[in-house]
């Protein structure tokens, strides 16, 4: 427990047992006296904090949701199906001025109002930073929808979450090409 959840606790116990005291003594101070006004007060404390418990007690019982898995998941070899050329936005801070890190990238390239799920790979040989232009491969999550979409020169944003952070311009598909391993 958290010192905070621990401090809220001990001030709902606190709470409680002057409504309690307070109960006890409108009960047995005469009708009409100031003592039992104040008692009715003191009960009267409790009300703030009975929506507090409420609202606690009903997140205990309420469970978030599991994110479901992205079908990228099930994909374990990555299949590039279209080569673009892409420009990461220059960060605003310049502590994030860092190489984009190797490895695998989800995003959801923009193209009008229609917006295509994709990851692309950074490959280790390659020092890709934000704000220059470099030519990459994509790989499309529903490519039979995505590829007739994507003709060669066609502008597109890259959008990661609510934010764009690139913009770029389609090549042309990627060819076929032989896979090699790396041991």
């Amino acid at each position: 427990m958290t010192t905070i959840q621990s401090r809220r606790k001990l001030i709902v116990i606190i709470l409680l047992c002057v409504a309690v005291g307070g109960a006890v003594m409108r009960q047995f101070a005469a009708r009409g006296s100031t003592l039992r006004d104040i008692g009715t007060l003191l009960m009267l404390l409790w009300v703030p904090i009975s929506g507090n418990v409420i609202s606690w007690l009903i997140a205990r019982f309420r469970r978030p949701a599991l994110a479901a898995p992205s079908p990228f998941d099930e994909r374990v070899v990555f299949e590039p199906q279209l080569r673009v050329e892409l420009t990461l936005r220059p960060p605003l801070l310049p502590s994030e001025d860092v190489p984009v890190p190797v490895g695998e990238h989800r995003c959801a390239l923009v193209l009008g109002n229609e917006a295509f799920s994709a990851r692309w790979w950074v490959p280790p040989e390659l020092l890709f930073r934000r704000g220059t232009t470099q030519a990459l491969e994509m790989e499309f999550l529903a490519p039979q929808l995505a590829l007739p979409r994507f003709e060669p020169g066609a502008s597109f944003k890259m959008l990661v979450g609510e934010s764009v952070i690139g913009d770029g311009r389609v090549l042309g598909p990627v060819a076929e090409r032989l896979v090699v391993s790396r041991q």
